[in-house]
Order: C-alpha cells, then structure tokens, then sequence
C-alpha cells in the first residue's frame, strides 16, 4: 500500500517511506491510499483470536509491501507483551486500561511499534536517522522507552519545561544512551512548532535524515486501532451498542479508533473529550476550525491547541460534516470538573483514575445523558502515579508506585535547555 499526503501536493511514498520522512515535503500528514474492510468473519470470531494475532489481521494492508510477515509476527510480540484489560466500574460503564506496559502509558503502544519498524528499515541504510519528537507529557517516555538502545537511530526529545509532571520528566531524562532531553522554554505548541521547522529547514536536512515519533508519523499513529481491537473483543459478549469515549489531544488516539471503525468494527460511535483546549468541541458546535494558543492543565497530555490529527479525521469522513457528526461528539471539561470526577470515581467504585481518564469519563457521562443505552468504554490513559501530586491531593490517599516507576526515580535527570528554533538547530547540527 501507497501514502499520500493530505496536501495532495508531493509524491505518494512506501510505509517505509512515509515512516522514514514522517511528514511530508508539502508540510502534509501521510494518510494510506485505501483502507479495505475486514471479513465480518474475523469479527464474529475474535474471541477466538490472540492479540498478536488480531493486530497482525488489523496492520497487515498497510505495512505488507514492506515488512516481511515473520518479521512483523515478530515486531507485534515485542510490542504487544503486557495487557489491555476492558474494567467495569459501573452500569454500562467500563474503561480500557492502557497503562500495563513499560512507561505506563497508551503511547507504549505505537512508541514500541514504531522503533522497531524504524530499526527493521536502518539495516538497510547507511545513514543514522535522528527521531525528533516532541512532547507534552507521556510521549516523550514512550519514544525514548522503546526506541532505547535501537541501532542506527537516535532520539532527540523536546518538552516543555515545568509543564509535565515529574515522573514523565524522569521519564525521558534519566535513559541515556541514545535518547536526549531538549528542556524548551515554552508550551507543548511551542515544541511542537520546532519540531515542524526542523521538518522543513533545508540547510539541516542536507546534513541529517530526520523522521518524527510524534503521532504525526504513520508508524506511531496506526497501531494505536490495535486496542480498540482489543476493547471490542472483551466487550462483544454484551451484545450492547458500544461506544468510545477517548481523552483527546493531538487526536491520533480517536483517529486511529476511527480507523478500526473503517476496517469494520461495529462501534456506534466515538466522543473526543477534552480538556479547555477545546478548538474540536468548538469546531463541532459552528464548524468553524479555530485554533489557539494552548492552556495549561492538569491533564498536560491534552494541552494542544491545534490538534495535528483532526485534519486526518476530517478526511477520514472526506470532510462532510453531517456524516462526522454522525460518528464524533466532542465535549470540553474545566480542571474543577476533572478534580471532581476523580473523587466521585472513587469515592462511588473505589476506582483511581488519572486526570486524563477522568476528563474521558466526563465525557461519556455527557454522552450518556440522551444515550442511556450504550455501552461506554472511556480510556485510561495513564497510570494514576504518573500525575502522583494531583491524584493523591484529590482523592486524599496515598499510592504506592509501581516497579515501572520506582527505577527511574533515583535516576539522574540530564536535560539541555532551549528557547528558540536556532538553539535546537545548533544541537542537531552540532552534536
């Protein structure tokens, strides 16, 4: 299968292509060419599949030109090693918890997928490829997580200083080898703006091969549809109208839930629930696409005031607005209401969420108020210790950390500090 950008103004490329690149030379997300329908049959049988095998079936089009079938089998053991458990905590309501692997966070997923796509493809090439990502809170561990010690690649991380929360800083900080830590002056959007530069900056790209492990990149982005895979086949046995409701910031996470929709799987429909950063909620009211300046939170993951994937739903649903509205209802929730649904989750099922998880419970409840019969899977995230002073403030208790985390919390945090474009430049060119 071919990749295209969404600017429609640069060559079509390979997976591998399109991995290497990231974003395109017209400044465009890569999107596939086509995504084909699953038989009904693999869904009237999933329970009958493993995970491994479920998202060999769900990938397969999309990266067989590419990578041998025993390698990808490969790839998907390694990626997929820990559980994706569906919890119910109440009446038709249950959350998909994607905090059981490495850094405890969803973005292990599509982190570990990726670095071993991209160490698959640098056996090949002679050059070094530089990953460049940045970070607004649990994408920065997961990159530097699964891509450590990978051959032939080297990551540079860039996160907005004071802006994530500790154990995330200790996250991407203390790895060494080759993961380095860029302390940005600025917001996620600031980060996020440089790394964009970089993408288009001629003078560095003739010196260096760079690609991106942000969700902009088809690699981090598609595998993310495995665990709503794996959500559906927990949750099937209901018989139920099943729907997502999914803390969304950049919207990779949504899009690619929408992208097992596509492949067939019977969902009923998706709710982006999001923090005050709220340009999709608004754009869903006046179908007016207004981004802004990004506000801090306390579920810093969602702090995005332009999300790089909406465009990508959009085309998803070539842009017809009823038919999205069909699929996507979007839902903003202030700090206040976060801090208040992490007690009553307690408090009502004894259940710890994280702030982002919370922000996804809000809005499923809204959901809910005129869809009393469905069945709602809101995700979690994070692991509740990852936000650790919030958390505990909230619900008034403490909570012992997992071995995840206790490695990394006597570990030496080394970070470079930056403020502009040219001092990123300088390293990358310098290093």
């Amino acid at each position: 299968m071919k990749f295209y950008s969404l600017n429609k103004k640069a060559p079509v490329v390979s997976f591998k292509n399109a991995v290497i690149n990231g974003i395109a030379p017209d400044k465009g997300l890569y999107f596939p060419e086509n995504i084909e329908q699953l038989p009904k049959s693999f869904f009237e049988t999933i329970e009958d599949l493993s995970n491994q095998e479920i998202a060999f079936n769900a990938i397969h089009q999309f990266v067989s030109d590419e990578i041998p079938n025993d390698v990808l089998r490969d790839i998907l053991k390694d990626t997929l090693d820990f559980e994706f458990p569906v919890v119910e905590i109440e009446d038709n309501i249950a959350t998909l918890e994607l905090f059981h692997g490495p850094t405890m966070a969803f973005k292990d997923v599509g982190a570990r997928f990726m670095a071993q796509c991209l160490g698959f493809f640098s056996t090949d090439e002679k050059n070094e490829v530089t990953v460049l990502v940045a970070t607004s809170g649990d994408t920065g561990g997961a990159v530097a997580n699964g891509f450590l010690g990978v051959n032939g690649v080297k990551v540079v991380i860039l996160y907005p200083s004071g802006k994530v929360s500790d154990i995330q800083e200790r996250q991407l900080t203390t790895l060494g080898q080759n993961i380095m830590a860029l302390e940005v002056d600025g917001t996620f959007d600031d980060c996020q703006a440089m790394v964009k530069t970089a993408f288009l900056d001629e003078a560095l790209l003739s010196k260096m091969k760079l690609t991106s492990a942000n969700s902009i990149n088809v690699a981090r982005w598609l595998p993310q549809l495995f665990y709503f895979l794996f959500a559906y086949k927990q949750a099937k046995r209901k018989g139920m109208e099943i729907v997502f409701s999914v803390p969304s910031g950049n919207f990779g996470n949504i899009c690619a839930g929408m992208v097992a929709q596509k492949l067939g799987m019977p969902v009923k429909h998706f709710i982006a629930a999001t923090n005050v950063n709220d340009t999709v909620p608004q754009f869903m009211k006046t179908q007016s696409y207004k981004p802004k300046p990004s506000t801090a939170t306390i579920s810093n993951a969602m702090d995005v005031g332009d999300p790089s994937n909406f465009v990508r739903i959009r085309h998803l649903f070539e842009d017809d607005f009823e038919t999205l509205k069909d699929h996507l209802s979007s839902y903003s929730f202030t700090d206040t209401e976060t801090k208040k649904a992490l007690l009553d989750m307690y408090q009502s099922c004894g259940y710890c969420a994280d702030p982002h998880g919370a922000v996804g419970y809000l809005g499923l409840k809204k959901y809910q108020e005129k869809h009393p019969n469905a069945f709602g899977i809101f995700l979690e995230t994070a692991h509740p210790v990852k936000f650790l002073d919030v958390v505990e403030e909230t619900i008034g208790k403490k909570l012992p950390l997992p071995p995840q985390i206790q490695k990394v919390m006597d570990k030496e945090k080394k970070s470079i500090k930056i403020k502009a474009y040219s001092d990123l430049s300088e390293f990358l060119l310098n290093r």
